[in-house]
């Protein structure tokens, strides 16, 4: 299954929204900025992504090895 845009679509979810809304609320009662409170928040949907493009990579690797 490749990626044809869809993915992006799919991936989240309103849990995920939720969770991000808990997130804002967490870092502003930590005193941060709007500013900064959105570029916190960038990096942890990045890394979120990061890991689950690189759990499916590791995934057909290992397919296409056994293969």
């Amino acid at each position: 299954n490749k990626f044809d845009g869809t993915t992006s679509r799919r991936g989240f979810s309103v849990q995920d929204s939720r969770r991000d809304s808990d997130y804002v609320a967490k870092r502003t009662a930590e005193g941060l900025s709007k500013r900064d409170i959105i570029r916190c928040l960038k990096r942890f949907i990045a890394r979120e992504i990061y890991g689950r493009v690189m759990a499916d990579f590791r995934a057909r690797t290992a397919l296409s090895a056994a293969a």
